[in-house]
């Protein structure tokens, strides 16, 4: 029977959430269309309402709803992917918000393009847009899991209604709205989780906390060949963390490179905090008895998604619960609108307007953006709601960006004169299939290399492999751009074959810099990112 109250509940805080979007888009309509305000916020964001939306970007549904379902399921222990992501934020602050700040990109994809050619960048375009999907994904499934118990709400009904939520703010404000939305939102979630811990403690249900009584930390073996799969997770998190769209938007909408790298900083701890609620109710619910609640049983198999609604609904007053399930509907949201903001942005400027037409006008990179929202919201709500693991979504949304982005990023804002679009397109296809060959037992795609210490009798890889397939990456990103240098420059193949014009003759001088690029790239540095010509080259010398 459905909740009423609860659901009166819920739709007063989604035209809040409505209603304070479109005020801030009201706020800000003196200060024009174009596509870098409604992209960047006019690169105007502060360093408060930074570091709060960036906090409020990374805790999202499944960053909660996963970290208890984790911490339930096998222990703390396995539950690294809000830690590996915090720690990530500090990584990427460190090494790569200073850089894209100073240079004025506008999205993630600039850099790779104005190195590796229009058309390179284009295909680093889809592992960015899988991470952004699943992690939608991943949040949206978290809310419908959420609603579903504690309103007795379709999966399906709930997943649809927020998408369109946090579309509709997203297309009328941008990212100046999806800021200042996140900064209601993360106190939402900080304030409804938090509530919700003492009286779940409370619960005769629910037993002692010490390790002695539940083994919520969990345990891997001292000799365990589990030890490489915790290892490889780690690293994907942590530098898989960073290549992505929704964290550098806030990089690159910050005032100064300065509150760029302050951001970075300040959201990671902010994201370990934010963790520790999610973390502790995941705790109760293992050292909880369900036999003794109205549940009547303990969760397992796809009800270990649902541990989080299922302590704030059978372990806490009624009230408590619509608290708990306004944070979780806050994390959704300030998630999901960010994501899809993101993928749309670098498919209007990075394919739509670099690849296809280029001389299109700002007006029509704005609309084009606009539909890019929806079709993407359509997407990752689709996929939210065919999967069973909140958890394994927030994991797997990182993979390909570990593999295939994180080198390709690194190389060309660290390495730029060891990378060219040759090396580019090889390491592109080797670390794909290296990844590929090395199995996804959750998608049903069997494992081609066996690894040492491979299960055989789960078809899981207990090996570091993605790590290896990142590794495989990047080690042929520089063989082959120094091949591909070797060849063209010492004449031993005619630069008639330079079919990405890397080697040719058509040069230019900007800024007193000589940089061989193609044509179709001059036009791009010269006419349209003349702040970046300084210090982007587009291929190697």
């Amino acid at each position: 029977m459905m909740n009423v109250p609860g659901l009166v509940g819920i739709v007063v805080f989604y035209v809040l959430i409505l209603g304070i979007g479109a005020m801030a888009a009201y706020r800000r309509r003196f200060k024009g269309n174009s596509s870098e305000e409604v992209m960047l916020a006019g690169r105007s964001i502060g360093p408060v309402v930074g570091i709060l939306t960036m906090t409020a970007t990374w805790v999202g549904g499944g960053y909660i709803n996963g970290s208890a379902e984790k911490v339930f399921d096998v222990g703390l222990i396995w539950c690294q992917a809000p830690f590996g992501y915090a720690i990530s934020l500090s990584i990427g602050g460190l090494f790569f918000a200073r850089q894209m700040r100073e240079a004025g990109y506008v999205t993630m994809l600039d850099p790779l393009q104005n190195k590796l050619g229009q058309r390179m960048g284009g295909l680093l375009y889809f592992p960015a847009l899988m991470g952004e999907l699943f992690w939608s994904a991943a949040i949206l499934s978290a809310l419908g899991s959420t609603l579903a118990v504690i309103l007795d709400i379709g999966n399906t009904t709930s997943i649809l209604v927020s998408a369109a939520i946090a579309v509709t703010y997203t297309l009328l404000g941008g990212l100046y709205s999806v800021a200042y939305t996140d900064v209601v939102q993360l106190f939402c979630i900080f304030a409804g989780l938090w509530l919700c811990v003492p009286f779940a403690l409370q619960h005769d249900a629910v037993g002692s906390l010490a390790l002695s009584e539940t083994n919520w930390m969990g345990h891997i073996p001292a000799n365990s060949p589990a030890w490489g799969l915790w290892v490889d997770y780690w690293l994907l998190l942590i530098c898989g963390g960073i290549p992505w769209q929704v964290y550098f938007q806030r990089v690159l909408s910050s005032r100064s490179p300065r509150s760029a790298q302050l951001l970075s900083y300040s959201a990671s701890l902010g994201c370990i905090l934010s963790a520790v609620p999610a973390c502790l109710i995941g705790a109760i619910a293992k050292a909880t008895d369900w036999t003794k609640t109205d549940y009547g049983h303990t969760p397992e198999g796809y009800e270990k998604k649902l541990v989080l609604p299922l302590v704030m609904q059978y372990l806490t007053p009624t009230w408590v619960s619509f608290m708990g399930l306004g944070a979780v509907s806050a994390a959704v949201m300030s998630s999901a609108d960010s994501s899809v903001l993101s993928a749309a942005s670098m498919f209007a400027r990075n394919i739509y307007k670099m690849v296809f037409k280029q001389k299109a006008s700002d007006r029509e990179v704005v609309w084009v953006m606009r539909g890019a929202i929806v079709v993407a919201a359509a997407v990752a709500s689709g996929i939210g709601i065919a999967v069973n693991s909140i958890y394994y979504l927030f994991k797997l949304c990182g993979d390909l960006v570990y593999v295939i982005l994180f080198p390709q990023l690194t190389m060309v804002l660290h390495f730029s004169d060891h990378i060219n679009t040759y090396g580019s397109f090889v390491g592109f296809c080797i670390g794909l299939a290296v990844r590929l060959l090395g199995g996804e037992p959750y998608i049903h795609l069997p494992a081609v290399i066996h690894y040492p210490y491979f299960d055989c009798a789960r078809g899981e890889q207990n090996f570091p492999f993605r790590t290896m397939s990142m590794l495989a990456s990047l080690l042929s990103i520089i063989v082959f751009s120094a091949l591909a240098k070797m060849f063209f420059k010492r004449g031993i193949l005619p630069l008639r074959y330079d079919l990405c014009h890397c080697f040719g003759p058509d040069a230019v001088v900007l800024h007193g810099q000589k940089d061989e690029i193609s044509m179709c790239e001059k036009s791009t540095l010269l006419n349209e990112r003349p702040r970046q010509t300084s210090s982007t080259e587009a291929c190697s010398t």
